[in-house]
C-alpha cells in the first residue's frame, strides 16, 4: 500500500452543555492540535433549547459527511482520524462514533454508516455520556444538590421528551447494542473534582467490555473542562498525553 501523504485529522466538537458556545470559544483547543500537526476541522451545530435533540447530532452527522467530501482538497488524510470533544462534545463524540460503528435507522446517521469512514482515534475528554438519567446524581449535600439539577436542565433544554436508547444517551447504546465494526482506541480524561467523573469512568468500563482499548486519565483535584485553562500545570499536561495518545495512531 502506497504511504499517504495527506495530515491526519481532528475532527473537534465543542461544548457547552448542548446550548451555548461554539466553535470560536473554543479555538484554543483547535489550535493545540494544530500545533502538534493535524489538520483540525472544528465545528459548530444547532443548539438547544431552540433546537432540541437530534438537532445536534444532525448537524455533527452533517458536518462529518462535508469533511469526507472535501478535506481531502485541504490535504487531510481520511485514513487518519481522530474525532474529540469536552462536555457535551465528549457526547457527540461517541453518539457520532456509535453511528460510524452500528447502523441506526436515522436517514442522517445512515449516511455516515454508509460512508465506510471510520475514526482511528476517540477522543473524548470530561464527558456527559448520558442525558436522560439525571437521577443518578444523588441529591444529598449542597453540591450533590447543584450537580443533580444542573443535569436535570440539561435534559429539560436538549431531550425535553425522554426515550429509552437514543443518541444522547451513548453509554447505553455502547453497553447494550451490537456494533458492526471494530471500537478504535479511546482516550478518556477527567478531573477528580468534576461531577462527570462517573460519566468517564461507565464509559471507559462500556468500552473495554465491548473489546476497545481504553487509556484512561484521572487529574486529581481538578474541575469540569479544566483542560481548557492551559495556564494550569495539569490542563498542560493532559493536553500532552492526548497528543502523545492519538500520536501513537495517526502518526507514521
Amino acid at each position: 500500500m502506497q504511504k499517504s501523504t495527506g495530515v491526519p485529522i481532528v475532527f473537534y466538537i465543542h461544548g457547552g452543555a448542548f446550548r451555548s458556545l461554539s466553535k470560536d470559544t473554543h479555538w484554543v483547543m483547535g489550535r493545540n492540535f494544530a500545533q502538534a500537526g493535524y489538520l483540525v476541522v472544528s465545528i459548530n451545530y444547532r443548539l438547544a433549547p431552540k433546537d432540541p435533540y437530534p438537532a445536534a447530532i444532525e448537524d455533527v452527522c452533517a458536518a462529518w459527511q462535508w469533511m469526507l467530501e472535501n478535506i481531502e482538497s485541504y490535504g487531510g488524510d481520511l485514513s487518519r482520524i481522530a474525532i474529540a470533544g469536552e462536555s457535551a462534545g465528549a457526547n457527540l463524540t461517541m453518539a457520532l462514533a456509535f453511528c460510524l460503528l452500528s447502523r441506526r435507522s436515522e436517514p442522517w446517521a445512515q449516511r455516515v454508516y454508509d460512508a465506510g469512514v471510520t475514526p482511528s482515534v476517540l477522543l473524548p475528554a470530561c464527558g456527559i455520556f448520558q442525558v436522560s438519567h439525571p437521577k443518578r446524581f444523588p441529591k444529598r449535600g449542597l453540591v450533590s444538590r447543584l450537580n443533580f439539577y444542573n443535569v436535570l436542565d440539561l435534559q429539560l433544554c436538549y431531550l425535553p421528551e425522554p426515550e429509552p436508547m437514543t443518541l444522547a444517551d451513548p453509554v447505553c447504546l455502547f453497553e447494550n447494542c451490537t456494533l458492526s465494526r471494530s471500537l478504535p482506541p479511546a482516550f478518556l480524561c477527567v478531573g477528580t473534582w468534576d461531577p462527570l467523573l462517573g460519566d468517564t469512568q461507565q464509559m471507559a468500563s462500556v468500552l473495554r467490555q465491548k473489546g476497545g482499548f481504553v487509556a484512561e486519565r484521572y487529574y486529581e483535584h481538578e474541575i469540569h473542562a479544566f483542560h481548557a485553562l492551559i495556564f494550569r500545570k495539569k490542563a498542560r499536561q493532559c493536553w500532552r498525553e492526548m497528543i502523545d495518545f492519538a500520536d501513537q495512531y495517526l502518526k507514521p
